[in-house]
């Protein structure tokens, strides 16, 4: 029984750092069909920003 919880110590945080690692090299690496569109949205909410603040 104790074998079984050495291993639980050793390889849980081991693989929740893998996890983590995982989720933030997934999260940062956008394409670049991916920032064009975040560009274009963020012309389209300033345009319409705009036209709020006219009318």
């Amino acid at each position: 029984m104790e074998s079984i919880w050495t291993l639980v110590t050793i390889l849980g945080p081991v693989l929740l750092i893998a996890a983590i690692v995982y989720a933030f090299i997934r999260s940062r690496s956008t394409s670049r069909r991916e920032e064009v569109e975040g560009e274009r949205g963020a012309r389209e909410l300033r345009h319409e920003l705009e036209e709020d603040e006219r009318g």
